[in-house]
């Protein structure tokens, strides 16, 4: 960040959460789940709430106040004072720093009588944050009724919920969102609708179905990717060495396999045995090994595809400090130089046949022939010959 970089980038680049970075740029520090600000501020979380405590050293209490996501006591007054001179929403949003709509929904939630009071504010905002709440269908009975006669209809949830606001248009108690309707159905004993889901509903599904856009993939791994596009533009060139492509061979019914990692500039060939298995722990640690052979000007990039062997794809970059770039799905050309050994490996081992039964020593011997052949891409010279003269110069 100190060269200009946005944090979100920085953050990838060493491999933490960005709101990790953020914190490590505002002085934030992190012990047993909490949250330790430069002011002495502690900020903690539960499963259901998020809230700030101060100790009072003068007299050892304790005192809580609300997260910076929310409008805070000193906003409410300043909304007040601002109100009280008559100064513009936006201008007095502009003051705490907050957007105008913000300010907007306050005012009218919490006006009486056309008169805002902040105290007031303050406690009524804080009541309602509680947590867990009662359904609405659970304490108002007439929204209810209304919900369960149009279940009988066999109306959706989204169609029952636009369907009220035109019949009660004038009753705001009438109100009631599809989500709420649906979490009364698939969470019964909190929620106050007593039918059966698969009677309640046309689709009779038990249980909820997620939902994507049109394209949208589900996230890969629990660790972010960090994809092909934002890899470095010295590998896509090959102009300087130590960027690396990898991937797996599978043998019989993908029950073996083989690791390979080839080296872009000079096209060097390193095995990885995998004596137990291409499971996301073994492979990193087979990979952290082997990698770890390589002098540090070598250890410039790897690139993989989103194979599940490459789960623990930032444990292998904080091991190695080799950051790990991601192929596009269904791109197998953006690794074409693994692509096209794993071509030449597989006259050394056939497809649908057991890879387990070759040891270090094989796939060594293996590493060395391919090492050796001279290659028409590197003016006839061999990979060992170019790995070589980077080790010696």
């Amino acid at each position: 960040m100190g060269q200009g970089w946005p944090p979100a980038r920085a953050a990838r680049e060493v491999g933490v959460n960005p709101r990790t970075a953020r914190d490590w740029q505002r002085g934030v520090k992190k012990s047993h789940g909490r949250r330790i600000h430069p002011d002495g501020t502690v900020v903690g979380s539960t499963a259901r709430t998020r809230y700030t405590t101060a100790m009072n050293e003068a007299t050892g209490s304790r005192c809580t106040r609300d997260s910076d996501r929310y409008l805070s006591l000193k906003d409410r007054i300043a909304i007040a004072d601002g109100l009280i001179v008559r100064r513009t929403l936006t201008e007095i949003a502009a003051t705490i720093g907050k957007h105008k709509s913000t300010v907007s929904r306050e005012v009218r939630r919490h006006s009486v009588e056309g008169i805002y009071l902040p105290h007031q504010a303050h406690q009524g905002a804080s009541a309602a944050r509680v947590r867990p709440k009662p359904s609405k269908l659970v304490t108002d009975a007439a929204l209810r009724g209304q919900v369960e006669m149009g279940l009988e209809r066999k109306l959706s949830p989204q169609q029952i919920s636009h369907r009220l606001l035109k019949d009660f248009p004038d009753d705001e108690s009438m109100r009631v969102s599809h989500e709420t309707i649906y979490q009364a159905l698939y969470f019964q004993a909190r929620g106050g609708l007593k039918r059966e889901v698969q009677h309640a509903l046309r689709t009779g599904r038990t249980r909820r179905k997620p939902q994507r856009r049109p394209g949208e993939r589900r996230r890969r791994f629990t660790d972010e990717m960090i994809m092909i596009s934002e890899r470095p533009p010295e590998a896509a060139d090959r102009a300087v060495p130590g960027h690396w492509e990898g991937d797996l061979i599978m043998g019989e019914g993908n029950r073996s396999a083989i690791a390979t990692l080839v080296e872009r500039a000079t096209r060097y060939t390193m095995l990885v045995h995998l004596p137990h298995g291409h499971d996301a722990a073994h492979v990193r640690d087979q990979l952290i090994e082997t990698i770890s052979t390589l002098p540090t000007h070598l250890r410039g990039s790897l690139t993989w595809d989103q194979g599940c062997e490459m789960a623990r794809h930032q444990e292998i970059s904080l091991a190695t400090d080799m950051q790990v770039y991601f192929c596009d799905p269904a791109s197998p050309w953006q690794r074409g130089t693994n692509e096209n050994t794993n071509g030449l490996l597989r006259q050394y081992f056939p497809k649908g046949t057991d890879l387990s039964v070759h040891g270090p020593e094989d796939l060594e011997h293996v590493a060395q022939e391919l090492n050796g052949r001279p290659r028409e891409t590197l003016d006839w010279d061999t990979p060992a010959e170019r790995l070589r003269d980077l080790l010696t110069t």
